[in-house]
Protein backbone atom coordinates (compact mmCIF):
# COMPACT_ATOMS: atom_id res chain seq x y z
CA UNK A 1 0.00 0.00 0.00
CA UNK A 2 1.40 3.58 -0.69
CA UNK A 3 0.54 6.99 0.38
CA UNK A 4 -2.06 8.40 -1.82
CA UNK A 5 -0.42 11.22 -4.01
CA UNK A 6 -0.13 11.74 -7.80
CA UNK A 7 1.14 14.62 -10.11
CA UNK A 8 -2.07 16.56 -11.38
CA UNK A 9 -1.72 18.39 -15.32
CA UNK A 10 -0.24 21.67 -13.75
CA UNK A 11 2.11 20.48 -11.41
CA UNK A 12 3.17 18.02 -14.68
CA UNK A 13 3.67 21.36 -16.41
CA UNK A 14 5.62 22.92 -14.00
CA UNK A 15 7.62 19.80 -13.53
CA UNK A 16 8.25 20.16 -17.35
CA UNK A 17 9.75 23.97 -17.03
CA UNK A 18 11.76 23.43 -14.25
CA UNK A 19 13.45 20.08 -16.45
CA UNK A 20 13.53 22.36 -19.46
CA UNK A 21 15.32 25.04 -17.22
CA UNK A 22 18.07 22.75 -16.14
CA UNK A 23 18.25 21.20 -19.81
CA UNK A 24 17.37 17.60 -18.56
CA UNK A 25 14.10 17.37 -20.58
CA UNK A 26 12.10 19.21 -22.98
CA UNK A 27 8.54 18.92 -23.86
CA UNK A 28 5.52 17.49 -22.07
CA UNK A 29 6.16 14.92 -19.34
CA UNK A 30 4.65 11.97 -17.60
CA UNK A 31 5.82 10.49 -14.28
CA UNK A 32 4.66 6.71 -13.00
CA UNK A 33 5.68 5.73 -9.12
CA UNK A 34 8.93 3.72 -8.61
CA UNK A 35 8.56 1.01 -5.97
CA UNK A 36 6.54 0.12 -2.96
CA UNK A 37 8.40 2.21 -0.53
CA UNK A 38 6.85 3.85 2.87
CA UNK A 39 8.87 6.93 2.86
CA UNK A 40 9.86 9.13 0.80
CA UNK A 41 7.90 8.74 -2.97
CA UNK A 42 9.82 7.73 -6.29
CA UNK A 43 8.69 8.63 -9.55
CA UNK A 44 10.27 7.89 -13.39
CA UNK A 45 10.11 10.94 -15.36
CA UNK A 46 10.07 10.73 -19.10
CA UNK A 47 9.60 13.33 -22.21
CA UNK A 48 9.69 10.44 -24.37
CA UNK A 49 13.43 10.63 -24.79
CA UNK A 50 14.95 10.84 -21.32
CA UNK A 51 13.84 9.66 -18.66
CA UNK A 52 14.82 10.67 -15.59
CA UNK A 53 13.90 9.87 -11.45
CA UNK A 54 11.94 12.28 -9.22
CA UNK A 55 12.19 12.06 -5.18
CA UNK A 56 9.48 14.35 -3.13
CA UNK A 57 8.41 13.59 0.37
CA UNK A 58 5.42 12.08 1.12
CA UNK A 59 2.22 14.41 1.57
CA UNK A 60 2.42 16.45 4.77
CA UNK A 61 2.09 16.18 7.62
CA UNK A 62 5.48 14.44 8.29
CA UNK A 63 7.32 14.02 11.60
CA UNK A 64 9.96 17.31 12.05
CA UNK A 65 13.12 16.62 10.14
CA UNK A 66 12.29 13.62 8.64
CA UNK A 67 12.19 13.33 4.67
CA UNK A 68 14.82 15.42 3.65
CA UNK A 69 14.95 15.27 0.42
CA UNK A 70 17.15 18.30 -0.16
CA UNK A 71 19.76 16.92 2.48
CA UNK A 72 19.78 13.37 0.64
CA UNK A 73 20.64 15.38 -2.75
CA UNK A 74 23.14 17.19 -0.83
CA UNK A 75 25.00 14.13 -0.29
CA UNK A 76 24.36 12.65 -3.62
CA UNK A 77 26.49 15.18 -4.63
CA UNK A 78 29.06 15.04 -2.09
CA UNK A 79 29.63 11.22 -2.89
CA UNK A 80 30.29 12.07 -6.63
CA UNK A 81 34.01 10.84 -7.62
CA UNK A 82 34.18 8.70 -4.65
CA UNK A 83 33.86 4.90 -4.97
CA UNK A 84 30.11 4.96 -3.90
CA UNK A 85 28.15 5.17 -6.77
CA UNK A 86 25.11 7.06 -6.40
CA UNK A 87 23.07 8.86 -8.89
CA UNK A 88 23.47 12.61 -10.70
CA UNK A 89 21.96 15.07 -9.28
CA UNK A 90 20.13 16.71 -11.87
CA UNK A 91 17.79 19.72 -10.44
CA UNK A 92 16.58 20.43 -6.91
CA UNK A 93 13.57 22.39 -6.21
CA UNK A 94 12.62 23.99 -2.72
CA UNK A 95 8.99 23.89 -0.76
CA UNK A 96 6.91 26.32 -2.44
CA UNK A 97 8.93 26.87 -6.29
CA UNK A 98 6.99 23.22 -7.73
CA UNK A 99 4.95 21.73 -5.01
CA UNK A 100 4.30 22.48 -1.38
CA UNK A 101 7.38 20.23 -0.73
CA UNK A 102 11.16 20.09 -2.26
CA UNK A 103 11.89 17.73 -4.36
CA UNK A 104 15.02 17.04 -6.74
CA UNK A 105 15.83 15.19 -10.25
CA UNK A 106 18.43 12.33 -10.71
CA UNK A 107 20.00 10.30 -13.25
CA UNK A 108 17.97 6.66 -13.81
CA UNK A 109 20.28 4.29 -13.41
CA UNK A 110 19.62 1.20 -14.96
CA UNK A 111 19.40 -2.16 -13.40
CA UNK A 112 17.74 -4.25 -11.22
CA UNK A 113 16.68 -3.92 -7.93
CA UNK A 114 16.65 -7.26 -5.89
CA UNK A 115 13.80 -8.45 -3.23
CA UNK A 116 12.47 -11.72 -3.96
CA UNK A 117 14.57 -12.91 -6.48
CA UNK A 118 17.43 -12.76 -8.81
CA UNK A 119 16.89 -11.99 -12.24
CA UNK A 120 18.56 -13.28 -15.17
CA UNK A 121 21.52 -13.45 -16.27
CA UNK A 122 22.36 -12.59 -12.72
CA UNK A 123 20.70 -15.99 -11.26
CA UNK A 124 23.90 -18.09 -10.63
CA UNK A 125 25.32 -19.28 -7.50
CA UNK A 126 28.56 -17.77 -9.23
CA UNK A 127 26.74 -14.61 -10.07
CA UNK A 128 24.74 -14.16 -6.66
CA UNK A 129 28.02 -14.78 -4.69
CA UNK A 130 29.69 -11.81 -6.38
CA UNK A 131 26.86 -9.76 -5.78
CA UNK A 132 26.52 -10.39 -2.10
CA UNK A 133 30.45 -9.68 -2.21
CA UNK A 134 29.80 -6.57 -3.99
CA UNK A 135 26.82 -5.36 -1.65
CA UNK A 136 29.62 -5.74 1.64
CA UNK A 137 32.78 -3.79 -0.12
CA UNK A 138 30.48 -1.15 -1.45
CA UNK A 139 29.16 -0.82 2.26
CA UNK A 140 33.05 -0.67 2.96
CA UNK A 141 34.24 1.87 0.32
CA UNK A 142 31.40 4.27 1.95
CA UNK A 143 33.06 3.75 5.17
CA UNK A 144 35.93 4.58 4.03
CA UNK A 145 35.17 7.95 2.30
CA UNK A 146 36.80 11.26 3.70
CA UNK A 147 33.83 12.86 4.79
CA UNK A 148 35.79 16.20 5.82
CA UNK A 149 37.07 16.38 2.37
CA UNK A 150 34.10 15.66 0.78
CA UNK A 151 32.21 18.72 2.87
CA UNK A 152 30.37 16.53 5.26
CA UNK A 153 31.54 17.33 8.44
CA UNK A 154 28.20 19.08 9.72
CA UNK A 155 25.74 16.44 8.74
CA UNK A 156 26.01 14.36 12.44
CA UNK A 157 27.88 14.03 15.18
CA UNK A 158 29.97 10.94 15.31
CA UNK A 159 30.78 11.25 18.71
CA UNK A 160 29.04 9.38 21.50
CA UNK A 161 26.41 8.18 18.42
CA UNK A 162 25.68 4.50 19.84
CA UNK A 163 24.25 5.88 23.27
CA UNK A 164 22.49 9.04 21.65
CA UNK A 165 21.25 7.17 18.67
CA UNK A 166 20.11 4.71 21.32
CA UNK A 167 18.49 7.37 23.75
CA UNK A 168 16.69 9.42 20.52
CA UNK A 169 14.96 6.40 18.78
CA UNK A 170 13.28 5.40 22.14
CA UNK A 171 11.55 9.06 22.06
CA UNK A 172 9.94 8.05 19.13
CA UNK A 173 7.65 5.49 21.20
CA UNK A 174 8.19 6.14 24.93
CA UNK A 175 5.77 7.03 27.24
CA UNK A 176 5.30 10.73 29.18
CA UNK A 177 7.57 9.63 31.77
CA UNK A 178 9.84 8.32 29.19
CA UNK A 179 9.53 4.71 29.76
CA UNK A 180 9.95 2.50 26.77
CA UNK A 181 6.80 0.53 25.77
CA UNK A 182 6.31 -2.98 27.91
CA UNK A 183 7.20 -5.37 24.68
CA UNK A 184 10.42 -3.17 24.36
CA UNK A 185 11.21 -3.00 27.60
CA UNK A 186 13.44 -5.97 27.71
CA UNK A 187 15.82 -5.65 24.52
CA UNK A 188 16.04 -1.45 25.24
CA UNK A 189 16.99 -2.30 28.59
CA UNK A 190 20.00 -4.70 27.07
CA UNK A 191 21.05 -2.37 24.57
CA UNK A 192 21.70 0.27 27.42
CA UNK A 193 23.54 -1.97 29.14
CA UNK A 194 25.74 -3.10 26.35
CA UNK A 195 26.74 0.10 24.57
CA UNK A 196 29.92 0.01 23.28
CA UNK A 197 32.60 2.67 22.19
CA UNK A 198 32.35 3.73 18.70
CA UNK A 199 34.12 1.48 16.54
CA UNK A 200 35.09 4.55 14.34
CA UNK A 201 33.44 7.88 12.55
CA UNK A 202 32.08 7.31 9.18
CA UNK A 203 29.45 8.68 7.21
CA UNK A 204 26.99 5.68 7.79
CA UNK A 205 23.80 5.14 5.46
CA UNK A 206 21.28 4.18 7.87
CA UNK A 207 19.38 1.87 5.33
CA UNK A 208 21.78 -0.12 3.90
CA UNK A 209 20.20 -3.18 2.25
CA UNK A 210 20.04 -5.39 -0.55
CA UNK A 211 16.08 -3.27 -1.84
CA UNK A 212 18.60 -0.19 -1.67
CA UNK A 213 21.11 -0.51 -3.98
CA UNK A 214 20.93 -1.43 -7.99
CA UNK A 215 22.63 -4.34 -9.12
CA UNK A 216 24.73 -4.83 -11.99
CA UNK A 217 26.52 -7.88 -13.46
CA UNK A 218 29.04 -8.51 -10.35
CA UNK A 219 28.44 -5.10 -8.72
CA UNK A 220 26.18 -2.23 -7.05
CA UNK A 221 25.58 0.22 -10.02
CA UNK A 222 24.14 2.61 -7.51
CA UNK A 223 22.99 3.05 -3.70
CA UNK A 224 19.85 4.57 -2.66
CA UNK A 225 17.89 5.91 -0.24
CA UNK A 226 19.77 8.45 1.68
CA UNK A 227 17.35 10.45 3.62
CA UNK A 228 18.70 8.82 6.79
CA UNK A 229 22.66 9.00 6.05
CA UNK A 230 24.74 11.08 9.30
CA UNK A 231 28.12 10.53 10.68
CA UNK A 232 28.33 7.68 12.99
CA UNK A 233 29.07 4.25 13.68
CA UNK A 234 30.48 2.19 10.88
CA UNK A 235 29.00 -1.03 12.43
CA UNK A 236 25.44 0.23 12.59
CA UNK A 237 25.39 -0.12 9.18
CA UNK A 238 26.86 -3.69 9.26
CA UNK A 239 24.08 -4.80 11.95
CA UNK A 240 21.60 -3.13 9.93
CA UNK A 241 22.78 -4.96 6.53
CA UNK A 242 22.26 -8.59 8.47
CA UNK A 243 19.87 -7.57 9.93
CA UNK A 244 17.53 -7.27 6.91
CA UNK A 245 19.25 -10.60 5.56
CA UNK A 246 17.20 -13.68 5.85
CA UNK A 247 18.59 -17.28 7.25
CA UNK A 248 16.90 -20.13 6.08
CA UNK A 249 14.94 -22.22 9.20
CA UNK A 250 14.47 -19.02 10.85
CA UNK A 251 10.70 -16.49 11.08
CA UNK A 252 11.45 -13.75 8.91
CA UNK A 253 11.39 -9.79 9.98
CA UNK A 254 9.09 -7.32 7.79
CA UNK A 255 12.45 -6.34 6.32
CA UNK A 256 13.51 -9.91 6.09
CA UNK A 257 11.11 -10.67 3.54
CA UNK A 258 12.28 -7.23 1.21
CA UNK A 259 15.36 -9.89 0.84
CA UNK A 260 14.32 -13.09 0.36
CA UNK A 261 16.14 -13.11 -2.65
CA UNK A 262 19.26 -13.82 -0.47
CA UNK A 263 17.56 -17.78 0.26
CA UNK A 264 18.68 -18.47 -3.18
CA UNK A 265 21.89 -20.55 -3.55
CA UNK A 266 25.19 -18.54 -3.78
CA UNK A 267 24.18 -15.62 -1.61
CA UNK A 268 26.69 -15.04 1.08
CA UNK A 269 25.34 -15.96 4.98
CA UNK A 270 24.97 -13.24 7.56
CA UNK A 271 28.43 -14.71 8.66
CA UNK A 272 29.96 -14.71 5.58
CA UNK A 273 28.83 -11.12 4.73
CA UNK A 274 29.91 -10.23 8.18
CA UNK A 275 33.76 -11.82 7.18
CA UNK A 276 34.13 -10.83 3.99
CA UNK A 277 33.25 -6.53 5.44
CA UNK A 278 36.42 -7.68 8.63
CA UNK A 279 38.70 -8.25 5.77
CA UNK A 280 38.05 -5.50 3.74
CA UNK A 281 37.71 -2.91 6.60
CA UNK A 282 40.28 -4.51 9.31
CA UNK A 283 37.47 -3.83 11.94
CA UNK A 284 36.66 -5.75 14.76
CA UNK A 285 33.53 -7.47 14.51
CA UNK A 286 33.37 -9.54 18.27
CA UNK A 287 30.87 -7.09 19.30
CA UNK A 288 28.85 -7.31 16.21
CA UNK A 289 25.16 -8.84 18.17
CA UNK A 290 24.78 -5.20 19.98
CA UNK A 291 24.39 -3.40 16.27
CA UNK A 292 22.24 -6.27 14.98
CA UNK A 293 20.59 -6.20 18.04
CA UNK A 294 20.16 -2.33 17.89
CA UNK A 295 19.02 -2.29 14.12
CA UNK A 296 16.22 -5.07 15.13
CA UNK A 297 15.28 -3.04 17.99
CA UNK A 298 15.07 0.50 15.89
CA UNK A 299 13.17 -1.23 13.12
CA UNK A 300 10.39 -2.29 16.00
CA UNK A 301 10.46 1.13 17.39
CA UNK A 302 10.33 3.06 13.88
CA UNK A 303 7.41 0.26 12.53
CA UNK A 304 5.59 1.20 16.15
CA UNK A 305 6.07 4.65 15.47
CA UNK A 306 4.50 4.99 11.64
CA UNK A 307 2.03 2.02 12.92
CA UNK A 308 0.51 4.84 15.57
CA UNK A 309 -0.16 7.42 12.88
CA UNK A 310 -1.82 4.98 10.34
CA UNK A 311 -4.17 4.06 13.15
CA UNK A 312 -5.23 7.81 13.27
CA UNK A 313 -5.35 7.99 10.02
CA UNK A 314 -2.45 10.14 9.48
CA UNK A 315 0.53 8.45 7.21
CA UNK A 316 1.20 5.12 5.37
CA UNK A 317 -1.55 2.25 5.60
CA UNK A 318 1.08 -0.45 5.43
CA UNK A 319 1.89 0.39 9.18
CA UNK A 320 -1.75 -0.72 10.54
CA UNK A 321 -1.02 -3.99 10.67
CA UNK A 322 -0.57 -4.46 14.18
CA UNK A 323 1.44 -8.21 13.34
CA UNK A 324 4.65 -6.08 12.03
CA UNK A 325 6.45 -4.96 15.27
CA UNK A 326 6.31 -8.41 17.25
CA UNK A 327 8.09 -9.83 14.73
CA UNK A 328 11.18 -7.38 14.89
CA UNK A 329 11.22 -7.81 18.82
CA UNK A 330 10.94 -11.15 18.46
CA UNK A 331 14.46 -11.05 16.40
CA UNK A 332 15.79 -9.05 18.74
CA UNK A 333 15.08 -10.79 21.81
CA UNK A 334 16.65 -13.44 19.97
CA UNK A 335 20.01 -12.32 19.03
CA UNK A 336 20.04 -10.69 22.40
CA UNK A 337 19.91 -14.30 24.31
CA UNK A 338 16.59 -12.68 25.91
CA UNK A 339 13.70 -14.98 26.85
CA UNK A 340 11.09 -14.10 24.23
CA UNK A 341 7.93 -12.49 25.61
Amino acid sequence: MTVAWDWTPDTLDALAALLREHGVCDGEVTARRLGDGHSNLTFLVSDGKRQVVVRRPPPPPTPPGAHDVLREARLLTALQGTAVPVPRVLATAQAGALLDVPLYVMDLVEGPVVTTSTPAPLDTPAGRRLLGHALVDTLADLHAVDWRAAGLADVGRPEGYNARHLARVGRLVADEQGGPPPAFAAVEQWLRDHVPTESGATLVHNDYRLGNVVLGPGCVAAVLDWELATLGDPLCDVGYLLASVPQRGEPQTPTEELATAMLEDGWPTRDELAQRYAARTGRDLSGLDWYRVLALWKLAVLYEYAHRRAVQGVGDPYYADAGLVPRFLLAAQVAAGLAPA
